[in-house]
């Protein structure tokens, strides 16, 4: 072998060796940008699942408050798809309950029962179906976001009620959180 071979040998050598650094070297960098994206998505999953505040529309009879001050809670259960939480919010709906609206609480009955996330919000949709005009009577204060998604339940779409503008959609939750618009502003 001659000198000029070995030197290229050599050269070749550290040329492998700095490309094999540089790439567990932007490997690494890749990782913490990876961690700190996964980290941001955490923390943003872990904010939409805390629970939604709900804020206060006054009605003209104490039941109609009782009914959406629960309507809400099952709302944001559905929202953060926590099944065992909207069948307690169902429960305590069907609780609070007078046997004056049977219909209102057979359903909410329903949604009591059953611990599948999907049937659950299947029921809201058509609670939601029946309590609106109660609502819209009855309001004397605040305001109700009538809410739609129009790829809710294979694209027939689905309406809901909410105490908030902002759209978090208790049909989807987190897989399309935003899915939605309000159609209309209920308020007096």
């Amino acid at each position: 072998m001659n000198l000029k071979t070995v030197k290229m040998m050599k050269h070749n050598r550290y040329v492998v060796i700095i490309a094999i650094a540089s790439m567990a070297l932007t490997s690494c960098g890749e990782k913490k940008n990876q961690n700190a994206e996964a980290k941001a998505i955490t923390k943003i999953q872990e904010e939409e699942k805390q629970p939604t505040l709900i804020a206060d529309a006054s009605f003209s009879d104490e039941m109609t408050g009782k009914i959406f001050h629960n309507y809400q809670q099952i709302r944001s259960a559905l929202t953060n798809s926590d099944a065992s939480e909207a069948v307690k919010a169902s429960e305590n709906l069907v609780e609070g309950l007078s046997e004056g609206s049977p219909e209102i609480k057979s359903m909410a009955l329903a949604m009591a029962k059953t611990d599948d996330i999907e049937k659950q919000r299947e029921l809201f949709s058509q609670f939601t179906q029946k309590v609106e005009p109660l609502f819209k009577e009855s309001i004397t204060e605040g305001a109700i976001y009538k809410q739609f998604c129009p790829m809710a339940f294979n694209n027939k779409g689905g309406y809901w009620l909410s105490d908030v503008s902002e759209i978090k959609n208790p049909y989807y939750g987190e897989k399309m959180l935003k899915c939605g618009k309000v159609t209309e502003t209920i308020e007096k």
